[in-house]
């Protein structure tokens, strides 16, 4: 017999790896691979990074503690993140970044969009989250040179939605 608390565990974790084949299998420019993913499934990970993101929050603002509370009441945690490839494209002389480093990113984009919407197929509550990925980057989770984090969790409403901080007492 599975029990509820095990089956969501263990269909998150499920989702999670169906989330990192469509970020892997997303569209890219010119057909160059430079998505990284991994996945973050137990507990001693995910408050290794909710701890780093509240020591963080002094640097960045204090939105990294709010997220640092939903990364604790998360199932588990898709780390995605891209190399800057060399996909030797023309930049224009009016574009303001590279047209590789742009290219490479919007691969990102892509990759994150992959991922979150087959979360939502699977009824999987998900948010994308820069402070988690940043995190992640720091703590050498994932070797990639933009990240980003998609927590996830099943719940009768999501964790990720209507945040309130600091927290009601």
């Amino acid at each position: 017999m599975i029990k509820d608390k095990d089956l969501i565990k263990e269909t998150v974790i499920e989702a999670a790896k169906l989330m990192a084949v469509s970020a892997l299998t997303a569209p890219k420019a010119r057909g160059v691979d430079n998505i990284v993913v991994r996945i973050l499934d137990r507990d001693d990970e995910l408050e290794l990074l909710a701890k780093k993101m509240e020591e963080l929050s002094e640097y960045y603002g204090d939105y990294f503690k709010r997220d640092a509370h939903n990364i604790r009441n998360s199932k588990a945690v898709v780390l995605i993140g891209c190399k800057i490839a060399a996909m030797n494209l023309k930049t224009p002389p009016f574009w303001k970044i590279d047209a590789d480093t742009l290219h490479s990113i919007v691969n990102l984009g892509i990759a994150i969009g992959s991922a979150v919407k087959t979360a939502s197929i699977h009824n999987i509550d998900n948010r994308v989250m820069f402070s988690a990925g940043v995190t992640a980057q720091e703590l050498k989770l994932i070797d990639a040179d933009y990240a980003f984090a998609i927590p996830l969790n099943v719940s009768s409403k999501s964790k990720y939605f209507d945040r309130v901080w600091p927290p009601p007492k």
